[in-house]
């Protein structure tokens, strides 16, 4: 039998142990067309919050007392499809579980990079690299030369776009909690890094671009995107990626200085990595390019354990993940 983690009901809030279950469950036949995965590499994302709720969204939210789903890396144990062979690497999106029998057209075939590791397709090189890129360079139309304000600049997203701004050229402003994960994002190359945890955010993001911000990439909303719109100037642009402070609230970000979006002419653009389907190829180009040369560096909180996995997901609302959160199997 496999084990798979269940939602077993909606959270109220920040989610508790008592709203799931980790239980067996049965696997198809092999049938004709089908290949037999057994995860090594399990992603767990702040965005997997909103499915727990029963909303619409960009993606469909988590049926109950049935296996989650999420980015994993699998290796091919059998398949009755040409396309894979025992012994491939996969990555699908059947994480939060030990084991999955899917038709072979669900698994990606992972290219074979010198020198990258599997897990990496589940960070820089995938949903959390890419979301860093086309976050900064599309939705925020980042260019050399621009100041730019990373929130949760520590973290697995965040981190990545500190380093794709140092490498074309922008000057960069991270946000982190504590003396250790802002000594990480300094060594990351970014020209000052802000504590959140260690006074106002207004002030110290005033303090650090005294001239403000041309660019933001919000991973987390409240007090940061509040000193973000302080501090933006003219034609100002903001790539909204997520709002990690807000996903467990019923009340939404203050908002205190809105109004500055007129006087600014700040432009503010939601996205979503699958939006960019399409350029996947220059995000592999450049990506590859930089992790190869060492502009770019990948590090990773790693959970032992499926039964860890919700561990390691609620960690990511206390702060307890430097770069990416990931569960090894």
């Amino acid at each position: 039998m496999a084990r798979a983690w269940h939602l077993m009901r909606r959270p109220n809030g920040m989610p508790v142990i008592e709203d799931f279950a980790l239980k067996d469950y049965a696997l198809p036949a092999l049938g004709e067309g089908m290949a037999r995965v057994r995860n090594r590499w399990l992603s767990v994302d702040p965005y997997m919050r909103g499915r727990m709720n029963d909303v619409k969204s960009y993606v469909p939210p988590f049926s109950l007392d049935a296996p989650m789903s999420g980015g994993a890396v699998g290796e091919v144990i059998e398949s009755n499809d040409p396309s894979l062979a025992p012994g491939d690497m996969v990555l699908h999106m059947s994480g939060w579980r030990d084991e999955t029998i899917e038709p072979a057209s669900n698994f990606n075939k992972l290219p074979p990079i010198p020198g990258v590791e599997p897990q990496a397709f589940l960070g820089n090189l995938g949903l959390t690299g890419g979301t860093a890129y086309f976050g900064l360079l599309d939705a925020a139309s980042a260019k050399e030369g621009d100041i730019v304000f990373v929130s949760a600049a520590a973290g697995a997203v965040g981190s990545a776009v500190v380093q794709i701004a140092k490498a074309k050229g922008m000057t960069v402003i991270g946000s982190a909690g504590g003396a250790d994960k802002c000594d990480f994002v300094q060594s990351l190359g970014a020209d000052a890094v802000i504590d959140y945890k260690a006074g106002s955010l207004v002030k110290q993001l005033a303090g650090a671009a005294p001239d403000g911000i041309d660019v933001y990439f919000d991973n987390v909303g409240g007090d940061h995107l509040d000193a973000a719109l302080a501090l933006a100037r003219k034609d100002a642009r903001f790539a909204i990626c997520g709002m990690i402070d807000i996903y467990n609230e019923a009340q939404p970000t203050s908002l205190r200085y809105i109004a500055r979006i007129i006087a600014m002419r700040i432009r503010l653009k939601g996205f979503i990595y699958t939006d960019y389907m399409g350029q996947l190829g220059d995000f592999y180009r450049d990506m590859g390019g930089w992790l190869a040369s060492g502009q770019v560096k990948s590090r990773d909180t790693v959970v032992e354990g499926l039964d860890q996995t919700l561990d390691a997901f609620l960690g990511l609302f206390k702060g307890a993940n430097t770069g990416k959160m990931l569960v090894r199997l």
